[in-house]
């Protein structure tokens, strides 16, 4: 749900709708973390919402997952002719 530790709730704001939004987009980057060969061990997905109602997703990643992650990154890069 909503981050408690945030910061003080507003009334009218849909937190609810946000925090939904983050639960699916979340869901989206695991399976996609997955599907490159990530360890599901070493990822922490986490659905919330910000201030304003939006929904915001936090990653955790081991250090190993991390450097897999910087690993695909890269490729990625390198595939698409993209430099920077």
């Amino acid at each position: 749900m909503a981050d408690l530790e945030a910061g003080i709730w507003v009334r009218g704001v849909d937190y609810l709708s946000g925090w939904r939004d983050a639960r699916e987009a979340a869901a989206e980057l695991g399976e996609a973390l997955r599907l490159v060969g990530v360890e599901a061990a070493g990822v922490r997905l986490r659905a919330g919402s910000g201030p304003d109602g939006s929904g915001v997703v936090r990653l955790e990643l081991s250090s190993g997952s991390a450097r897999e992650v910087a690993v695909l990154a890269r490729v990625a890069v390198a595939r698409l002719g993209r430099a920077g």
